[in-house]
C-alpha cells in the first residue's frame, strides 16, 4: 500500500499505481496535516490578510480583492474559465498519472485543499474514472493550467470522462454512482490547476519508454554487429575505464554479455578488417550518451514527483508564500535533451540498417541473393530515413521559446508541455526504426549460418523467426515491420535478456521495472 504525501513516489510506483498493481491511501498523520492546511486557508479568508488566489483575482487580476462570500465562486470560475485546451484527448494512462501525481503533491499538505476534495480524486482513480484532457493548450509556466482544468472539471460535475471503455458526460456518470458534484472551497481551484502534472505525466512515461528503447537498442545493435561480422574489441572494459561515463560503461558491459561465446565472433577474430564503422564501434559512446540523458531525466522526474508545485504555498497560520514552483523549466530542459537522446538512437540505428544493405562483409547487396527482379530490403530503409528526418525536425527545443501570457504577468514560460509531447512522438518513431533494424539484423544473421551467435542472441533471433520468416524474394515488408514493432514494444525481448545476463549493480538504481 502506497501512502500518498508520505512515501517516496518514484517512476516505478507511478506506473504500478496507474496499472492498479499498487493501491494508494492516506495515513492518519497526513489526514491531520491536510486538515491543518485547510484550517490555515480558512483563517486567511476570515482575516484581513490579502493572499494571492485565496481572496484575490488571478494573474494580472492579483490586485483585485475578493470578498469572503465570493471565494467559492472565484474557484469555480477559475476552473471553467481555464478549460480551454484543444486537440485530441491525451492517452488515458497519462491522465490517470496526472491525477496520481496531483494527489501526492496535495497530500504534502502545503496547498490548503480539503480532504473531501482529495478523496473524490482518489475515488475517481480507484473506480478508473478518467477525465478527457485535450493535448494542447499549456505553456507550462503557471503550471499546466488548461490540461489540469479539464482534468478536474469532473469534480464540479462538468466535462467528460472515460469509464470502462466508454465516454460519458460527467454529470450523467456521477448520477449513476449517486454522487453529487463538489462545491469548491477557498483556494481549491487554484491548488488543482497550478502545477506541472501534465508535463510530469509525460516525463514519467517518457522515462519508462526511453529506458525500454535503450535496452532494445543494445540488443538489436548486437544482432546487427553479428550480421555484419563486426568486432567486440571496442567494448573492452579497459577502454571504457579510462573514459568512465556511466552510460558507456553500462552499454559496453551489456554488449560484452550479449556477445559472449558467439561462434560468429570467434570465426573472424583473425580477419584483416582493421576497424568497424562508427555505428558499430561507437555503440557504447552513442547509446551510452543517451543513457546518461535518461539517468538525468529520471532523477529530475523523481524530484518533481515528490515536490509541491502549486501556488501560493501555505506554510502555517497566516504564513504563505506566492512563488514560482509551478514553472515547468526544470523538466522542460531535460525533456528536450532526452528528445535529442531518443532521436540519436534512431539516427545510429538507421546507419546500421544502411550498412547491412551495402553488400559488404560477405552480405549480399540489399540483403537478398537474387536482386534485380527483386528490390530486396531496399525500401524499409527509406522508412527509417523518413522517421529519422522527422525526429531531427522535432529536436528543436520547445523550452528555447517563451511567449508572454497573462498580460505580461507570466512573462517567461517553459513550453514544457510541448517538450513532453514531442518526446513521445520521437519515441513512437524510434520504436519503428528499431523494428526495421531488427528485421534487417535477423535477415543478415541467416547468411552467417551454420555459425551461431551467442545463446542469448540466438533466443532473440528465434523469437523474431516465430513471427517473421527469412525472405528469399520480394514481399510486402509492411506486415513484418508492424509485427516486429509490436515485439519491440512488448517486454518479450528484454525479459529474455534479463534472465540470461547479469545486471550491473551500479546501474540498477536507474532501471525501470
Amino acid at each position: 500500500m502506497f501512502k500518498y504525501g508520505e512515501d517516496f513516489l518514484g517512476v516505478n510506483e507511478v506506473l504500478a499505481l496507474v496499472k492498479g498493481e499498487l493501491q494508494g491511501n492516506i495515513s492518519e498523520k497526513v489526514l491531520v496535516e491536510i486538515q491543518n492546511s485547510t484550517h490555515w486557508v480558512n483563517e486567511i479568508v476570515a482575516s484581513s490578510d490579502v493572499v494571492y488566489g485565496i481572496n484575490t483575482g488571478f494573474g494580472p487580476l492579483c490586485d483585485t480583492k475578493i470578498s469572503e462570500s465570493q471565494t467559492s465562486e472565484l474557484q469555480h470560475n477559475l476552473l471553467i474559465s481555464h478549460s480551454v485546451g484543444v486537440g485530441e484527448p491525451i492517452a488515458l494512462h497519462l491522465a490517470k498519472a496526472m491525477m496520481i501525481c496531483k494527489v501526492h503533491s496535495l497530500c504534502k499538505a502545503f496547498s490548503g485543499i480539503r480532504l473531501e476534495t482529495i478523496q473524490r480524486i482518489l475515488w475517481m482513480i480507484e473506480e478508473d474514472i478518467i477525465p478527457s484532457v485535450p493535448c494542447k493548450g499549456s505553456v507550462g509556466a503557471s503550471g499546466d493550467l488548461a490540461p489540469l482544468s479539464h482534468l478536474f472539471l469532473p469534480l464540479i460535475g462538468l466535462g467528460e470522462v472515460f469509464h470502462k471503455g466508454e465516454k460519458f458526460q460527467t454529470a450523467d456518470l456521477l448520477k449513476s454512482f449517486k454522487k453529487e458534484s463538489l462545491i469548491l472551497g477557498p483556494k481549491e481551484g487554484l491548488a488543482l490547476i497550478n502545477g506541472t502534472q501534465f508535463i510530469l505525466a509525460h516525463a514519467v512515461f517518457g522515462v519508462a519508454r526511453l529506458f525500454h528503447c535503450l535496452e532494445i537498442a543494445d540488443i538489436v545493435g548486437a544482432l546487427s554487429l553479428e550480421g555484419l561480422m563486426g568486432s567486440a574489441k571496442p567494448f573492452d572494459k579497459r577502454l571504457h575505464d579510462i573514459r568512465n561515463f556511466e552510460g558507456s560503461q553500462w552499454v559496453a558491459q551489456r554488449l560484452r554479455s550479449l556477445l559472449s561465446d558467439s561462434e560468429i565472433l570467434e570465426a573472424h577474430l583473425d580477419c584483416d578488417r582493421v576497424q568497424d564503422p562508427y555505428s558499430l564501434r561507437c555503440m557504447p559512446q552513442v547509446h551510452g550518451a543517451s543513457r546518461n540523458a535518461y539517468i538525468h531525466l529520471k532523477q529530475l522526474t523523481e524530484i518533481e514527483l515528490n515536490s509541491v508545485t502549486d501556488n501560493p504555498i501555505v506554510l502555517g497560520s497566516h504564513d504563505s508564500i506566492s512563488g514560482g514552483n509551478f514553472h515547468g523549466q526544470p523538466l522542460a530542459l531535460p525533456l528536450d535533451y532526452c528528445t535529442l537522446a531518443a532521436a540519436e538512437l534512431g539516427n545510429i540505428s538507421d546507419r546500421r540498417c544502411y550498412l547491412m544493405l551495402e553488400g559488404r562483409y560477405g552480405l549480399p547487396r540489399l540483403l537478398l541473393e537474387d536482386t534485380g527482379l527483386n528490390s530486396g530490403f531496399m525500401i524499409p530503409q527509406y522508412t527509417t530515413a523518413a522517421l529519422v528526418s522527422e525526429n531531427k525536425s522535432l529536436c528543436f527545443p520547445a523550452s528555447a521559446d517563451s511567449i508572454p501570457t497573462s498580460l505580461g504577468q507570466e512573462d517567461h514560460v517553459s513550453m514544457g508541455s510541448i517538450s513532453g509531447r514531442k518526446f513521445h512522438t520521437v519515441l513512437d518513431n524510434l520504436e519503428y526504426i528499431l523494428a526495421i533494424e531488427l528485421l534487417y539484423a535477423a535477415q543478415a544473421i541467416e547468411f552467417r549460418r551454420p555459425l551461431k551467435s551467442s545463446k542469448v542472441l540466438e533466443e532473440v533471433f528465434a523469437e523474431v523467426r516465430k513471427q517473421v520468416d527469412f525472405a528469399t524474394k520480394d514481399r510486402s515488408f509492411s506486415y513484418d515491420i508492424n509485427t516486429l514493432h509490436q515485439l519491440i514494444k512488448s517486454p518479450t525481448l528484454t525479459t529474455i535478456i534479463s534472465q540470461k545476463i547479469n545486471a550491473n549493480n551500479t546501474y540498477e538504481q536507474h532501471c525501470i521495472n
